[in-house]
């Protein structure tokens, strides 16, 4: 059984995967070459990530493949249904990077409640001249704690990014139409648990209460956040998307921004992948990640880990 894991997969999940006997091909192969490399090289396993897509033209031109695998959340770049209904096996790791992409929330809510994002740009190049105007600059940041961080989208994101908050003394609140109520447990280093039980309440009482708002939701038709959302928010508030590009309205984004509705921002993922707007790019409000909320070796572990699991299951 031949494996292509064309958007990698960690050393971890190809030793699992090779132990059971499968053969593990790591090349990168373009999109538009993917056809003739399947078939030439008699592929059963195509693993990806966000980067390559496997739509209908693969699925129809590929008799070989019995497994597509996306290792992470959302498999908006793999035409699912077409393909189990062709008896393509579909799997995912929906589990295995919500702890990453939670911590990155908060590597960039942190950063931008104090101005990080901003000083790490000036200091090198205006600390040595401009140290005290920049201090004053940078002087009126705002603690985490005590705040109402909104929280849309409560699955295991969702909630993964509530526990971080919870740590951090925040009040939590939360949107979602599937789920009406999340149970969390958090775990201490001396071995202690404590439970929380986060109902969730209406999107638009999130984006009234909220000091820092948060997105964990799929790939939509339409936007979670454009205007009319834009509209209802506090003052001042800072939102963070780590979950798809063309959830949040990017042109109302920065004129929201330029209003003083928003303070600031912070992007994972764009609309225009992987070539980001300009004016999003050079905006001193934002704080800008290349899509990286699952790329740490912890996530990336567990991701191929669970793929291999899956894999041997199905073909073993």
């Amino acid at each position: 059984m031949k494996i292509l894991a064309n958007d990698g997969i960690s050393q971890t999940g190809i030793d699992a995967l090779e132990n059971a006997g499968f053969e593990v091909n790591t090349t990168t192969v373009a999109q538009e070459q993917l056809i003739n490399y399947i078939n030439t090289n008699n592929i059963d396993v195509i693993l990806v990530r966000s980067a390559t897509k496997v739509r209908k033209d693969i699925i129809d031109a590929c008799p070989s493949l019995k497994i597509i695998g996306r290792g992470g959340v959302g498999m908006d770049n793999i035409d699912v249904d077409y393909a189990k209904e062709k008896g393509i096996n579909v799997i995912n790791t929906p589990a295995a990077s919500s702890h990453s992409v939670a911590e990155l929330v908060f590597a960039h809510l942190y950063g931008l409640a104090r101005y990080l994002h901003n000083a790490n740009r000036d200091m090198p190049l205006e600390g040595d001249s401009k140290f005290k105007a920049l201090k004053k600059a940078y002087a009126k940041g705002t603690e985490l704690k005590g705040k109402t961080i909104g929280i849309l989208g409560f699955g295991r994101i969702g909630q993964a990014t509530a526990k971080v908050a919870i740590g951090a003394g925040m009040n939590v609140i939360a949107y979602d139409p599937f789920i009406d109520e999340g149970d969390l447990e958090l775990n201490f280093f001396d071995g202690q648990k404590l439970n929380f039980n986060i109902k969730t309440i209406s999107k638009d009482d999130v984006l009234k209460q909220s000091d820092f708002i948060t997105l964990h939701v799929p790939a939509q038709k339409e936007y979670v956040i454009g205007q009319p959302e834009f509209e209802m928010m506090k003052d001042g508030v800072i939102l963070v998307n780590a979950a798809r590009g063309g959830v949040i309205d990017e042109v109302a984004l920065i004129d929201y921004i330029n209003k003083g509705k928003v303070a600031r921002a912070a992007l994972d993922v764009f609309e225009k992948e992987p070539t980001p707007e300009i004016q999003l790019l050079m905006n001193p409000a934002l704080s800008l990640t290349p899509h990286t909320g699952a790329a740490t070796n912890e996530a990336q572990d567990r991701i191929g880990a669970e793929l291999a699991t899956q894999i041997i299951e199905i073909l073993k």
